[in-house]
């Protein structure tokens, strides 16, 4: 007999695995508006000067084979400023799969009066996927679909953007992941006798943001977020920051009908910072989950250009 913990892995691949998905494939960030190049290339060289964003998102904290995100960015500006280049490494694990990312940032800047840009960005690299569906315990024994590992599955990876944005706010566009990448190079057959081909589908972002002047020393920050993906309900997040003596941020958030949390950040000089999230489920996971933690550090360094003001708003 199958063990609650095994089960709790069936029932998690099965999330991964199910047509088309019943929920998001991709990461999910609830501190995104600090860390835009993780899901748009376009965002590459808006700091103007070379920045620095490590992530560890651990997801549904006490589920078994809960989804865990580490990502790192970098990114700066090139020779006369209308050029962007950065890159991403990222590692994504939920249940038995594993996957590693590593992608190349380029972004052509389009400069306006008053600091305003309009960017476009390519992502382009490798995508790695580990999965250990055979070491799985399923509820109906003999299940041929958990019975195929993927020992190491190599896939080139292409995604684009475009942002419009300027010191006070941010629109963009973005698809991180446009290929498709299917687990299994050959399709497994259930105990219905029907064919699985299933796989990383692409991702569509739409995000945005403006900051307000509450007096002297404070600013708001509404940000939103909306996710697409085919086969899954349209998802969206929102959220309200506030701005603190130019050196602390403190907000809430709220994704529909899955999560709401909190989130703060604080700059210890011009080019540290360090941030934390918490969510807390609204669906039924609540009853299993002590939520999910986010933890973001950041480090820029090097000559800002002229006019340009620290700490950035986003």
């Amino acid at each position: 007999m199958a063990t609650m913990a095994s089960r709790w892995k069936a029932l998690l691949l099965a999330l991964v695995l199910a047509a088309p998905a019943a929920a998001q494939q991709d990461p999910q960030f609830t501190q995104y508006m600090f860390n835009l190049l993780a899901i748009n290339p376009a965002y590459a060289g808006a700091a103007e000067r070379v920045s620095i964003k490590a992530l560890t998102r651990h997801q549904w904290v006490g589920f078994e084979g809960a989804p865990s995100t580490q990502t790192l960015t970098v990114h700066a500006p090139l020779a006369r400023e209308t050029v962007g280049i950065g890159g991403t490494i990222m590692r994504d694990e939920h249940g038995p799969v594993s996957q590693y990312g590593f992608m190349i940032d380029l972004a052509y800047r389009i400069h306006f009066a008053n600091e305003r840009k309009l960017a476009f960005g390519l992502k382009g690299g490798m995508t790695l996927v580990q999965g250990r569906f055979g070491e799985l315990n399923p509820l109906q024994s003999g299940d041929q679909v958990f019975q195929q590992n993927v020992n190491t599955k190599l896939d080139p990876q292409f995604g684009f953007g475009m942002m419009y944005y300027g010191e006070r706010f941010f629109l963009g566009v973005s698809t991180p992941k446009l290929l498709r990448t299917e687990f299994f190079k050959d399709a497994p057959v259930d105990t219905t006798g029907t064919a699985w081909q299933q796989g990383q589908r692409p991702h569509y972002f739409l995000t945005g943001g403006y900051v307000f002047n509450m007096g002297m020393y404070h600013k708001f920050k509404p940000t939103f977020l909306v996710k697409a993906v085919q086969g899954a309900p349209i998802s969206f997040d929102v959220s309200a920051n506030f701005f603190f003596f130019e050196k602390f941020w403190l907000g809430a958030m709220y994704r529909h009908e899955d999560a709401v949390g909190a989130l703060a950040q604080y700059y210890f000089t011009d080019g540290i910072s360090a941030g934390y999230a918490y969510d807390y489920p609204l669906s039924p996971l609540r009853n299993y989950s002590g939520g999910s933690h986010e933890v973001m550090i950041g480090f820029d360094f090097g000559k800002r250009m002229k006019g340009i003001r620290s700490p950035r708003y986003f």
